[in-house]
């Protein structure tokens, strides 16, 4: 090992924060990689590195500061972030300090290395895709479950008759958009995780059991409504089509309740959607409590694909998984209730981080 080289002493630097931080306390590294959000243990492993080290992006190294700023980080098991609001003056000058020496040290490393800007991206990549709430670290299986089509609408599909020869399944399936995105995440986040799709009313017993992820409303999609129901959530989808302004989601808190509608325009003969209200939600999997379920649901199909993209969005998944780390830290269960804009048809991402978007979360 070279002790001259600026990323060998960087290397040296976070494995001496997590092993000499506190007299008499070391951090292991499985400790440190719940802590950081649940990243992987080979992935702290490649930060301290003698051989071969891995830079980490700043991001990383901000968290790092922010962990080793207060011992407070890991008086609970799994150890977490401290947000700043609740630090004091003390440890938020700790925190700066560390962060300053990280960056000083990320920035040697960088510039020792060959190829800065290729391993830059890459790692920013890799690292983004290893945490937030779509990565699941126990390697267990993840089912999305979308409704299927109502037959009169098939009806007007072509190849979604199973015994045309050019019959195409997926046809049949609400929610494309947002599966099409969700689907790709997946498996690129949780690399050696089987990832299955089922139609609503098509679930296996095992599919129950896995980590399951429903998309769609509570009209076609049985998995979201009897989801909701089992839940007991504060929030409450009511879908009345035949009804003037009977769609809306209704919420309650301090015992009062709150009715939030999509926004639509009249144009000509035809209604445009302005802005849906879409539901995320997050909790213990009701049916096998070691493993999670997970709601991305809109008025329309524009908002479910809106809370779906608000975390795997390569523009705004990293600060809405870090606002929902801060804002919620180890709950089991949590949920936002987000507006999704539509902008000359293209329905935009919510950004977490301005409360605009935000219209209702829970735990409050």
């Amino acid at each position: 090992m070279d002790t001259h080289d600026p990323i060998q002493l960087l290397a040296r630097r976070l494995r001496a924060l997590r092993e000499e931080s506190w007299p008499g306390r070391k951090i292991t590294q499985p400790q440190l990689a719940r802590a950081l959000g649940g990243v992987s243990v080979p992935l702290i492993s490649s930060y301290e590195s003698q051989t071969k080290p891995r830079i980490p992006p700043l991001s990383r190294l901000s968290d790092y500061a922010a962990l080793f700023a207060t011992t407070r980080s890991f008086d609970d098991d799994p150890g977490h972030l401290i947000s700043p609001q609740d630090m004091s003056d003390e440890e938020l000058q700790t925190m700066n300090e560390l962060k300053r020496e990280l960056t000083g040290l990320r920035n040697g490393a960088l510039r020792a290395s060959a190829t800065t800007s290729e391993l830059d991206t890459a790692d920013e990549i890799s690292e983004s895709l290893s945490s937030g709430p779509w990565r699941f670290g126990d390697g267990k299986d993840i089912t999305i479950v979308c409704a299927q089509q109502p037959p009169e609408m098939l009806e007007n599909i072509p190849y979604t008759k199973i015994d045309d020869p050019d019959y195409i399944g997926l046809l049949t399936l609400s929610e494309l958009d947002s599966l099409f995105e969700l689907y790709g995440h997946l498996r690129a986040a949780n690399p050696t995780t089987q990832v299955n799709l089922r139609a609503a009313d098509r679930l296996a017993p095992d599919d129950y059991t896995s980590h399951l992820v429903t998309l769609g409303g509570i009209d076609w999609n049985t998995a979201t409504s009897s989801a909701l129901e089992n839940l007991e959530l504060p929030v409450r989808q009511v879908a009345d089509w035949g009804a003037e302004g009977g769609q809306y989601f209704e919420v309650e808190e301090s015992g009062a309740k709150a009715r939030h509608r999509p926004v639509l325009e009249e144009s000509g003969d035809q209604a445009v959607l302005r802005e849906d209200v879409a539901l995320f939600a997050r909790a213990v999997n009701p049916f096998n409590q070691k493993r999670t379920i997970t709601i991305c649901n809109g008025m329309y199909g524009r908002g479910t694909y809106g809370a779906v993209r608000a975390l795997t969005d390569a523009r705004f998944r990293d600060r809405n998984a870090k606002y929902v780390k801060e804002r919620f830290g180890d709950r089991n269960s949590y949920c936002i209730l987000t507006r999704v804009p539509i902008v000359n048809g293209a329905t935009l991402t919510p950004d977490w981080t301005i409360e605009y978007y935000k219209l209702f979360e829970w735990p409050g």
